[in-house]
């Protein structure tokens, strides 16, 4: 943005670098910028080529197909303001001037820029129907410090805009909707529910013969919120109690995200690229080589020898090949601490016969055992 012919241009469209964008994705999203001054983004949809890849690609598909298709399809429509995403979107570059420009202040660099344009009054569009096709983690190595940076950045950012978004000149009900809404209940209510009721008042009330916690807040309530955030994926349908064992057991990663972001602890500013395995990039791959190789049989009496040069390069001496890098499973303290308090108050359970409690503890801490041992998704290198 600091080159000198970006003043020749009103916009500007962000990628990572897994996305790959249609080859008419400018054709369908700028048109929803003529004769609207006041909208700063569209927003398009992300898709995904590899979320059958594995079940943790299939869990992490549940959870942004309801963020797409719910929470930025809704925000958009009723308040024309959603966090950016911080990829596959287009800016006018009049609005990220008007909002200080782009900062480096947190981990969550898109969220405060669209926070900051939206208190000096840009509007957000969110285009369902436009895809832009990326790639989910495949490791919970790489998941895991994802969703740190998630959970802890969007605390930082709080911290830091509370006193702007009080005194800013929009609407009252946006105001309550950015700080109770938009930071409060998804980043912060709801890992602390999760994290305190399941992970810790359940199992600890197996060891208190006296304490006892309606069926409702263990059974009902979770399962409401699995099926709703279900919906928007239908397919994903008999992954709905994996789903639930998973969201609980990431609600710890989220948790101490969530409270390092808060009070600026030092993991707060971890800042690690998610590693991806690059199954995004790899029909640009096969295209180019189909290419190269009809260009090749286009040539005439210009084509390389290939079997001479085989048979030049197998009499040179070999190098030793590198040694391919081990996978090996990582192994995650907390999630095992957790594993053990939850197998054992689902023994407890049994000896107290409190039926009702024991397959969510035995499900819950088999679950954290999984995670915590690293079995699912795929191994890091």
């Amino acid at each position: 943005m600091n080159c000198s012919y970006v003043k020749d241009y009103e916009y500007v469209v962000i990628f990572d670098a897994d996305f790959q964008p249609q080859a008419d994705f400018l054709k369908r999203a700028m048109p929803h910028f003529k004769g609207k001054d006041d909208v700063g983004l569209v927003q398009a949809r992300w898709s995904f080529v590899n979320n059958d890849e594995n079940l943790l690609t299939r869990l992490q598909n549940i959870n942004l197909c309801f963020h797409f298709e719910v929470e930025q399809q809704v925000n958009g429509a009723f308040l024309n303001f959603f966090g950016f995403n911080g990829t596959a979107g287009v800016w006018r570059i009049k609005a990220l001037e008007d909002s200080g420009g782009w900062m480096e202040r947190t981990t969550v660099e898109d969220m405060d820029i669209a926070v900051r344009a939206h208190l000096k009054g840009w509007k957000f569009l969110y285009l369902n129907d436009v895809e832009c096709q990326c790639e989910l983690p495949e490791s919970y190595e790489a998941y895991r410090k994802q969703q740190h940076r998630w959970h802890s950045g969007p605390m930082q950012l709080f911290r830091l805009c509370f006193v702007d978004i009080i005194k800013s000149k929009i609407g009252f009900w946006k105001k309550c909707n950015l700080i109770f809404l938009f930071f409060l209940l998804r980043k912060l209510i709801l890992p602390f529910y999760s994290f305190t009721l399941f992970c810790v008042i359940l199992p600890m009330t197996m060891f208190v013969p006296e304490a006892e916690l309606p069926a409702w807040v263990v059974c009902y309530i979770p399962a409401t919120m699995s099926i709703m955030s279900i919906l928007p994926s239908p397919k994903s349908f008999p992954f709905i109690v994996p789903y639930l064992l998973f969201e609980n057991t990431m609600s710890v990663t989220k948790f101490n995200a969530m409270i390092s972001g808060l009070f600026q602890l030092g993991s707060a500013y971890e800042w690690v690229v998610t590693k991806k395995s690059g199954r995004s990039s790899e029909g640009d791959l096969v295209a180019l080589v189909e290419k190269h190789t009809v260009q090749q049989q286009q040539r005439v009496g210009s084509a390389p020898d290939l079997a001479g040069l085989a048979a030049k390069d197998s009499s040179l001496p070999k190098k030793d090949a590198p040694k391919k890098k081990q996978k090996h499973n990582r192994i995650y303290r907390k999630e095992l601490a957790l594993s053990f308090l939850l197998l054992t108050a689902a023994a407890r359970s049994v000896l107290s016969a409190q039926g009702i409690h024991f397959y969510f503890l035995l499900f819950q801490g088999v679950s954290f055992l999984v995670m915590g041992l690293d079995l699912i998704g795929e191994q890091v290198e």
